[in-house]
């Protein structure tokens, strides 16, 4: 099955908005496998999303927070009350920042919307991100494949902390859907993947603690469209 290479988040220049307000954009990178570092199995999916804090953030893109840009690879652009993300490029990350603030310990979740989107397209969430553009991002597809991931300078590719450094298939994904909540907890060592308020997976690791949260989308190494629209984002501090 035709699926996302493993990439190294490049920045690649796409026109900023405000200073604390960020689109970025990076190329497909190396694929080449790279063995897994401080990862777990995943856990049985069968626990929900946990109760949490308070708000540090929510947001229904009905006004302008979020980095947005166009160039010739990918457009993150504000369009019917949302923050839509298409990816004119094969095998390309893209991704928006609301703001410059650095976070640890958060439950995020977000709606996307899938805009007839090619099933191989990746997108999610990210967290503790760092100015070198390492951290965590945690990607589903429309096929209903899965990855929890670290994205780090001393490594020449991305590393899967799940499923033994591969993409990963879940029923509990709904291939296909018409939009995906996407949620993720970040911090105290684990990372964990909610899709549609189920549980896929968990995994240990801590080699960022704390930095910046985005969302993102990822074309396919054979998409014919990418096009997806983020809608009512929030986030929680983890009790």
């Amino acid at each position: 099955m035709k699926s996302n290479t493993k990439i190294i988040l490049a920045v690649a220049g796409l026109a900023l908005a405000a200073l604390a307000c960020q689109a970025v954009t990076g190329g497909g990178g190396s694929n080449t496998p790279v063995a897994p570092i401080n990862t777990s199995d995943p856990i049985v999916p069968t626990e929900p999303q946990p109760s949490t804090g308070d708000v540090l953030l929510s947001d229904d893109f009905s006004s302008t927070q979020w980095g947005t840009g166009t160039d010739a690879d990918s457009s993150v652009e504000y369009a019917n009350e949302a923050l839509q993300i298409i990816v004119f490029t094969k095998n390309y990350f893209v991704w928006s920042t609301p703001d410059d603030q650095d976070y640890q310990n958060v439950h995020m979740e977000v709606t996307v919307i899938n805009n007839d989107t090619d099933s191989t397209t990746a997108f999610g969430l990210m967290c503790h991100q760092q100015i070198t553009d390492s951290g965590y991002y945690f990607a589903i597809t429309p096929a209903g494949e899965y990855a929890i991931a670290l994205s780090t300078l001393a490594q020449q590719s991305d590393v899967f902390l799940t499923n033994n450094d591969e993409w990963a298939a879940s029923d509990l994904i709904t291939k296909n859907a018409s939009s995906y909540r996407v949620g993720a907890d970040c911090g105290n060592g684990t990372l964990t993947l909610y899709v549609d308020g189920q549980q896929i997976a968990s995994v240990s690791d801590s080699s960022y603690t704390n930095g910046g949260v985005a969302v993102f989308a990822w074309s396919g190494e054979e998409a014919t469209s990418t096009n997806v629209s983020f809608d009512d984002f929030e986030m929680r501090e983890l009790p």
